[in-house]
């Protein structure tokens, strides 16, 4: 099958052509023309294999032939929300490539920069707004969103939705839309959490599954390595001289982990950059952009470039460490092998990650095929887990905890003084005895005689 039996209008198939795309993919194949329909649709395909497009390319579509129900302003009529930054970026470069020529206008929203700029994108109006939830509920609290005219809603990998702990923001984004939409709902994986969000927010939905939800590509060669912890290091920068690939992505399990492999890796005389959840946007993008420009040959990263991150031409990736999630396993490697390509994933495997490694291999149906290196694992005792200690109240500026202060002793309330018996009062000058009249006197609280006035005296006393 072609592009061109998909009932595609021509300026997208030119611009398809014009990315190098000639043959649609499986999930491509049944998704784009159930979504021209108008159905909604929950897909579930292997990573790498052009999800992105199968919503892209008919949402461009149907919003192009349409008219907007408010055609008298620009509105949003399409809402991508996506679990990661990068992602959001890359999928508003796809609508962007996919809808050139086209009388429509995007906008991407992601936190971690400021809201200038895309504050003024949304101000010019945008016809597809592609956002991460954090920031697009931000932006919804100060008014500068409303999406009482969304036409079609796409949730993009929503298994990673759920895990990030996005589901109460992704229903509060929902509550705002219009009940008349369509609704796309993408993903990689199916848990039962995602079948039940789909339940909830697709009505009547085509179900569009065309691989193994737990499979991964065929065209990718895995293996395995047993090695020590600390030998990890070594069998990285081994592996990366010998082999000698165009290029590596590298993910560590923590951010901290990001940093140590990278400056192990320049010790090493190999350059490296690094990408995780604490560094600034500019520089993820920065850094990402370096490693797909070729200006540096690995990349390191936690989980947050596991999902949807397309770089042409990976030629390898490296599970440093082994995934906590053993989908997350399947997530990592498709960043290779993508587009009919081959690809080559290795895994690193120290004892106190065998479970993680059973439960990935259990999830995938087959086992790792081992290979053998000059650091075989030695230790086969798993380390002991550290009681967690409880967080300081108080750092210092290194961010180490601060020593406690003192407690100052309780103030002593003072002592309570026997109260003499008031001294019998003895007549003095300012007594006199009272009269009816005006000219009475009282005593002064400072022991002066005091005059009081007549009620109906003005000033001195004298009667009006």
């Amino acid at each position: 099958m072609t592009f061109d039996e998909l009932n595609l209008m021509p300026r997208l198939l030119e611009n398809v052509r014009k990315a190098g795309y000639t043959e649609p993919t499986p999930i491509q194949q049944a998704a784009i023309p159930l979504v021209l329909e108008g159905r909604d649709v929950l897909g579930c395909a292997q990573t790498g294999t052009g999800k992105t497009a199968s919503f892209a390319l008919p949402v461009l579509q149907r919003l192009a032939e349409q008219r907007s129900r408010r055609p008298e302003a620009r509105v949003i009529r399409a809402l991508v929300l996506s679990p990661t930054r990068e992602l959001a970026l890359q999928t508003y470069e796809n609508f962007e490539l996919y809808g050139k020529g086209l009388p429509l206008q995007s906008a991407v929203i992601f936190g971690g920069v400021g809201q200038g700029s895309q504050a003024e994108a949304l101000h010019r109006g945008a016809d597809i707004v592609i956002a991460c939830p954090g920031r697009l509920l931000d932006l919804m609290g100060q008014g500068l969103v409303r999406l009482d005219w969304v036409e079609v809603f796409v949730l993009d990998e929503a298994d990673r939705m759920l895990d990030m702990g996005f589901i109460h923001d992704v229903r509060r984004v929902v509550r705002a839309l219009p009940e008349r939409r369509q609704t796309l709902l993408f993903s990689a994986t199916m848990p039962g959490e995602v079948e039940k969000l789909a339940l909830d927010l697709l009505t009547d939905p085509a179900d569009v599954k065309v691989d193994p939800v737990t499979s991964t590509v065929e065209a990718i060669d895995q293996c395995l390595y047993y090695v020590d912890k600390s030998n990890k290091k070594r069998l990285l920068a081994h592996l990366l001289q010998e082999g000698k690939p165009e290029t590596t992505l590298v993910f560590s399990r923590t951010r901290h982990g990001v940093d140590r492999i990278v400056r192990e890796l320049k010790k090493a005389g190999i350059e490296a950059a690094g990408i995780h959840g604490d560094k600034s946007q500019n520089a993820r993008q920065t850094a990402l952009k370096r490693f797909r420009d070729g200006d540096c040959g690995v990349l390191v990263a936690t989980d947050i470039a596991a999902r949807g991150i397309d770089v042409e031409g990976l030629s390898l990736v490296v599970n440093y460490d082994m995934p906590m999630e053993p989908e997350a396993y399947i997530h990592r490697i498709g960043r290779t092998g993508r587009a009919g390509r081959e690809g080559k994933a290795v895994s690193f495997c120290c004892i106190d990650e065998v479970k993680q490694l059973n439960q990935v291999e259990k999830l995938i149906g087959r086992r790792l095929r081992e290979e053998k290196s000059d650091w075989p694992m030695e230790v086969t005792t798993p380390s002991e887990k550290k009681p967690r200690e409880p967080r300081p109240a108080r750092v210092s500026a290194s961010g180490e905890a601060a020593p406690r202060r003192k407690a100052s002793p309780a103030p002593q309330a003072p002592a309570k003084t026997a109260q003499r018996a008031p001294a019998p009062r003895t007549p003095g000058r300012q007594d006199v005895r009272r009269g009816s009249g005006s000219g009475s006197r009282r005593p002064s609280p400072l022991g002066r005689p005091v005059r009081r006035r007549n009620p109906g005296a003005g000033k001195g006393g004298r009667t009006r």
